[in-house]
């Protein structure tokens, strides 16, 4: 049985991956934490934002789901260090690549949330 933690971090999951197909910033901020630390570490394309550059960036694509782009993700691994901090290692595919995300969450009055998104992407191949 899984539990409250579990489940509450499996629902931020849920929203986490909602949020980014229907480029929501509303939702993705009751995703990350307010000290949110973006990073791109894909080759060649490092890059460096905070929650609002990055909501801005939401705020201003074409979301995938208006596309019409095939939905496809998951999470390859959730390890919760404490009552305190975790880990998510988790992959989607949009946009014409294929992401993979490494999340350290931190627990908060307002529940678990991220407080950094480190990825890369490859182009999707075909």
């Amino acid at each position: 049985m899984k539990s409250a933690d579990e489940l509450e971090v499996e629902a931020l999951m849920e929203r986490y991956f909602d949020g980014l197909y229907h480029s929501d910033s509303e939702v993705l901020r009751t995703v990350f934490h307010p000290k949110l630390a973006y990073i791109n570490a894909s080759e060649g394309n490092h890059e460096f934002m905070d929650i609002e550059a990055y909501m801005t960036r939401i705020d201003n694509r074409e979301p995938p789901a208006k596309r019409g782009e095939n939905r496809s993700e998951s999470v390859d691994r959730v390890k919760l260090i404490s009552r305190q901090m975790g880990l998510v290692e988790a992959r989607m595919t949009m946009m014409g690549r294929e992401y993979q995300d490494l999340l350290t969450l931190i627990h908060t009055d307002a529940g678990w949330q991220v407080l950094t998104k480190v990825f890369a992407y490859q182009e999707k191949e075909g």
